[in-house]
C-alpha cells in the first residue's frame, strides 16, 4: 500500500480543516458577539452572561461529546465502504441526539434555578437564569444539526456546516440587534435577547443541515433506511457507547474551566466580567484548533478503517503540528493585543486592567491547548475514549483546579491565580495526551508488521 508524504498530509489536513475551523469559528462567534453586545449594556449583564455561558458550557459539551463519536465509526466504515452502515449510523446518530437533546433541556431547565446555591452576586443570578433556560432550550436544535454534521464530516464533507454557520452567525448578530436594545418596535429584551437571537439562529443552523443532507442527491443511497424499522439499539448503544467517554472528558475539561467562573464569582462582579472576556477570546481559538482536531479524527479514522496504520500515524503527528503552529500565531496576537481586545467589550477600566493580564496568560497555553485538543481528536479516530477522560480527570480537577484555587485564595494571586492553574493543568493534558497517542498509534503500526 503506498504511503503518502508529509506535504500530502498537510494538504489533506488543511482540505479537511479549514472548513471545520471556520464552522467552529461561526459557532463560537454567537457566544463572542452575545458578550461584545451585552457588555456594552454594562458590568452586572456581561458577568450574568458569563455565569450563564459556563453553566450553559457544562451541558453543551455533553451533548456535543455525544455527536462527536458519529464521525469516526462513520469515517471508519466509509473507509471499508460499509454503506449500509452508514446508513444506519445517520438514521440512529439523530434520533440519539434528539432524545439527548430534549432531555439536556429538561433537566438543565429545571436544575438552573439552583446556581443561586453558587453564592455568586445577587444581581447577577437574577439576570443569568431567564438567559441560560432560552440557552438550555436551544440544546434541541443544535443537537439535530449535530448529527447532520458530525455525518457529513465522517465523510470527509466539511465545507457546507461552514457556509451554514456564517450564515447562522450574520443571522445572530443582527437579532441580536434587534432583541437586546430593541428595535423594529420590539421592548429591549437586553440579555435574554441575546438568548433568543442564540435560539433561532440554531434552529436555522438546524433545518439548513437536514435539508442538505435529507434532500440533496449527493446522500440518496443513504437515505432507503431512514425509517423507523431501522432503528437499531444495537447502533445507538455504540453511539452512546463511545459517546459518553467523550462526554465526560469534555465534562471534566469544561467543568474546570466552569467552576473556575464560580471561584471567580467570589471574588466579584468585575474580575467575573474580565474572565468573560477572556475566556471568550481563548474559546476562538479552541474552537479554531477544535476544527484540525475533527480532521485528525476523521483521517485517522478513515485510515484506521483501511487499516493503512503508517499513514493513520502520520495524519496525527501532522494535525498536531498544524495545530501547534496555529495556537503560537493566536497567542502572539493576544500579548500583542491584550489591552486593546478587552476595550472591544466595555469601557470600565478596572475590568480591562484585569482582562488584559489574563489574557497574557491565555497567550501562554495556547500552545498547550492546541495539543490537547487535537491530541482528543486523534484519539478519537481511533476509537479511545476512556484513557483521554481519565486523563482530564487528573489534569484539571486533580492539578489545575486545586493550584488555580491555592494561588488564588492562599497565596492572595486573585483571578491571576485561578487562571494559572488552568495553565497548568493544559499543559499536562497536553503531554499526556499526545504521549498516549505516540504510545497507541505505534503499537498498530507494530501489530501490522508483525
Amino acid at each position: 500500500m503506498n504511503t503518502l508524504s508529509y506535504k500530502q498530509h498537510f494538504s489533506r489536513n488543511f482540505s479537511l480543516a479549514y472548513p471545520v475551523v471556520l464552522s467552529q469559528l461561526g459557532h463560537i462567534m454567537v457566544s463572542v458577539f452575545d458578550s461584545l453586545m451585552v457588555g456594552q449594556t454594562g458590568t452586572i449583564p456581561l458577568a450574568a452572561a458569563s455565569l450563564g455561558n459556563s453553566m450553559f458550557t457544562v451541558v453543551l459539551v455533553f451533548g456535543l461529546g455525544v455527536s462527536y463519536s458519529i464521525t469516526p465509526l462513520i469515517a471508519a466504515a466509509d473507509g471499508r465502504r460499509n454503506y449500509t452502515r452508514i446508513s444506519l449510523l445517520l438514521l440512529n446518530g439523530l434520533v440519539s441526539n434528539v432524545l439527548l437533546g430534549v432531555l439536556l433541556f429538561i433537566a438543565g431547565y429545571f436544575l438552573s434555578p439552583y446556581i443561586t446555591l453558587l453564592n455568586q452576586p445577587q444581581e447577577v443570578v437574577t439576570l443569568a437564569i431567564p438567559y441560560i433556560n432560552i440557552l438550555f432550550l436551544s440544546m434541541v436544535p443544535l443537537m439535530v444539526f449535530q448529527a447532520f454534521r458530525q455525518f457529513a464530516e465522517g465523510l470527509s464533507l466539511t465545507k457546507q456546516a461552514m457556509y451554514i454557520s456564517i450564515i447562522a452567525n450574520s443571522l445572530n448578530i443582527v437579532l441580536n440587534y434587534i432583541f437586546i436594545w430593541g428595535k423594529l418596535g420590539l421592548p429591549a429584551m437586553g440579555l435574554a435577547g441575546a438568548g433568543w437571537a442564540t435560539f433561532i439562529s440554531r434552529v436555522v443552523m438546524a433545518l439548513m443541515m437536514g435539508g442538505w443532507v435529507l434532500y440533496s442527491k449527493r446522500f440518496v443511497v443513504f437515505r432507503h433506511f431512514i425509517r423507523l424499522r431501522h432503528l437499531s439499539f444495537i447502533h445507538m448503544y455504540r453511539i452512546y457507547r463511545l459517546g459518553l467517554p467523550i462526554s465526560v472528558q469534555m465534562l471534566f475539561e469544561m467543568g474546570a474551566f466552569g467552576f473556575s467562573a464560580i471561584m471567580i464569582g467570589w471574588l466579584g462582579a468585575k474580575q467575573l466580567a474580565a474572565h468573560q472576556i477572556a475566556i471568550n477570546v481563548a474559546s476562538v481559538t479552541y474552537m479554531m484548533a477544535s476544527g484540525i482536531a475533527a480532521a485528525a479524527t476523521i483521517r485517522v479514522g478513515n485510515q484506521k478503517g483501511l487499516g493503512n496504520y503508517h499513514d493513520m500515524r502520520m495524519a496525527g503527528y501532522t494535525s498536531f503540528t498544524m495545530g501547534t503552529l496555529f495556537m503560537l500565531g493566536s497567542g502572539l496576537l493576544m500579548v500583542l493585543g491584550n489591552r486593546l481586545i478587552p476595550m472591544l467589550y466595555i469601557d470600565d477600566p478596572e475590568v480591562i486592567h484585569i482582562a488584559a493580564g489574563l489574557l497574557i496568560i491565555a497567550a501562554l497555553f495556547q500552545i498547550s491547548d492546541g495539543v490537547q485538543v487535537v491530541g482528543l481528536g486523534a484519539l478519537r479516530g481511533l476509537e479511545d475514549v476512556r484513557v483521554p477522560s481519565m486523563i482530564s480527570l487528573l489534569a484539571y480537577w486533580v492539578i489545575g483546579l486545586p493550584v488555580g484555587y491555592l494561588l488564588c485564595f492562599k497565596a492572595g494571586f486573585g483571578v491571576t491565580g485561578i487562571w494559572t492553574g488552568l495553565l497548568v493543568g493544559l499543559s499536562v493534558a497536553a503531554l499526556l495526551l499526545f504521549l498516549r497517542f505516540k504510545g497507541l498509534s505505534n503499537r498498530y503500526r507494530k501489530l501490522h508488521l508483525s
